[in-house]
């Protein structure tokens, strides 16, 4: 069952993960969502997060999901950048990437069935 997230980033800019190499690089809405659907289509994210660790081995592999049919859209609004995530990824999952992307730069605003 896939779920529809509508995410807010206030400041782009702000959007950024605590390491460089795996939060966002895109500065356009259309490059934020293609670089979020990439990260909950592939495990390529979570993967290069995941060697990161202490004890790779460790890291519990239901964070390792994949979603090959999630999609993203973005659009401008203002200052801010709307997204609206459909995926049937685990919530925790989404969550972890999403963090790993953007940070604390991203607000939830709603949650439906999709």
């Amino acid at each position: 069952m896939a779920t529809r997230y509508y995410i807010t980033l206030p400041d782009g800019t702000r959007a950024r993960g605590a390491d460089p190499d795996l939060s966002f690089k895109a500065v356009s809405a259309d490059g934020f969502a293609s670089e979020l659907q990439a990260a909950l289509r592939t495990d390529n994210l979570f993967q290069r997060w995941r060697v990161r660790q202490d004890d790779p081995d460790e890291v519990d592999e239901r964070l390792a999901a994949t979603d090959p049919n999630a999609t993203v859209t973005g659009a401008q609004d203002s200052l801010h950048i709307d997204l609206v995530v459909t995926t049937s990824l685990p919530g925790d999952t989404f969550k972890q990437r999403l963090r790993l992307l953007a940070g604390s730069g991203w607000e939830l605003r709603d949650v439906t069935a999709a």
